[in-house]
């Protein structure tokens, strides 16, 4: 594999993700080329500075690239490259940003060119505003990046994607199974999302924000998420987040009933409990 400066840099998908990507590849790597649907946001990036040239027909982008990140939903990403996988340059390394893994890992081990390689990523950062033009508030200094590996990857691939990600900002990279990556990932990302959205449901008055103080605006942020997005992802991983979801609601539920019962030593012992739970994470 050549040296990242040395690389041609391909990006599917200039979005929120394909946008912040390409943004922190700036000047890292000698060329970042662009292929999206919208002619308009290509011309944009391409007039900014963010990539060197955009394509609308991936067929005249895929050929040249040494490295190809695919900003794609996962059942879109599946789509294309069942599309596209013969464009792609002999020796091509391939990775996304998919947030469900399983399906993706699985495809991949069975219909993956065999002069290709793929390394299956997920960069735990975002933002609640979609979309290329808020590609600039999407930071990853300092965020988490996890790595599903296929048993097919050639180890100095994955290294070379690592290095990639800690030259984007990125702090610590894990690396684990697509099953692994999808049960944790329905905790500390769906879930959440679900919480945000049940709770923006049970309260129809608009103007409660008026009694906000920080801690529902904290909460709440995520619920202004990528509808389409959001469902494909739920649904993707619904094995794994119904289980979360329940197991919340189990939570919700013995927290219910210290408050019903007024059992103050057992509420304020489950509090305390919690603040040291929460201290210990990292």
């Amino acid at each position: 594999m050549k040296k990242i400066e040395d690389c041609t840099f391909g990006v599917v998908g200039l979005g929120l993700m394909g946008g912040a990507i390409s943004l922190a590849l700036r000047g890292k790597t000698r060329c970042i080329l662009a292929c999206d649907v919208d002619a308009a946001v290509l011309e944009t990036a391409k007039r900014n500075g963010v990539i060197d040239a955009g394509f609308l027909d991936p067929q005249e982008m895929l050929p040249v690239c040494d490295v190809v990140y695919l900003c794609l939903n996962p059942l879109t990403m599946l789509a294309f490259l069942d599309t596209w996988m013969p464009s792609f340059g002999t020796g091509a390394l391939l990775t996304d940003i998919a947030g469900v893994k399983t399906p993706i890992v699985t495809a991949m081990e069975e219909k993956l060119r065999p002069d290709l390689d793929f390394v299956p990523g997920h960069p735990m950062a975002g933002s609640e505003k979609g979309g290329f033009a808020q590609a600039k508030s999407c930071v990853f200094t300092g965020k988490n990046y996890i790595l599903t590996p296929l048993k097919r990857n050639k180890a100095e691939n994955i290294e070379f994607i690592k290095n990639v990600i800690y030259r984007m900002g990125f702090s610590r990279v894990t690396e684990t199974t697509a099953e692994d990556h999808d049960r944790k990932i329905a905790f500390t990302s769906q879930l959440c999302h679900v919480i945000a959205a049940a709770l923006i449901d049970c309260e129809p008055d608009s103007t409660i924000t008026r009694f906000g103080g920080g801690s529902f605006e904290d909460l709440t942020r995520i619920a202004m998420l990528n509808a389409p997005q959001w469902t494909e992802l739920f649904l993707e991983n619904k094995r794994e987040l119904l289980r979360r979801v329940a197991q919340f609601e189990g939570s919700l539920d013995r927290l219910k009933a210290l408050i019903a019962g007024e059992r103050k030593d057992d509420l304020q012992a489950y509090l305390q409990t919690v603040r040291d739970r929460r201290a210990s994470m990292k």
